[in-house]
């Protein structure tokens, strides 16, 4: 026999079974499962962004370096 575990939400150190909220205190608590997927996910998009960036603001100053060489030597 398998017994099913009622899931358990904790809010300011006190803990509630998810079963004995109400429906808006439920509605609640999937909006702000979704905002913390939501902004996990812009924390990756942002951090590829920055990385892209870096990545291309390297390749700039890289390129005008070598072009600041090539027009010094001539």
């Amino acid at each position: 026999m398998t017994q099913q575990q009622s899931n358990v939400i904790n809010i300011d150190g006190k803990e509630y079974k998810e079963s004995d909220l109400n429906q808006e205190q439920t509605y609640c608590i999937r909006q702000i499962r979704s905002l913390q997927n939501k902004c996990e996910s812009l924390r990756f998009e942002l951090d590829s962004s920055q990385m892209a960036l870096q990545f291309a603001t390297s390749k700039l100053i890289s390129s005008l370096t070598t072009s600041d060489d090539v027009k010094i030597a001539n």
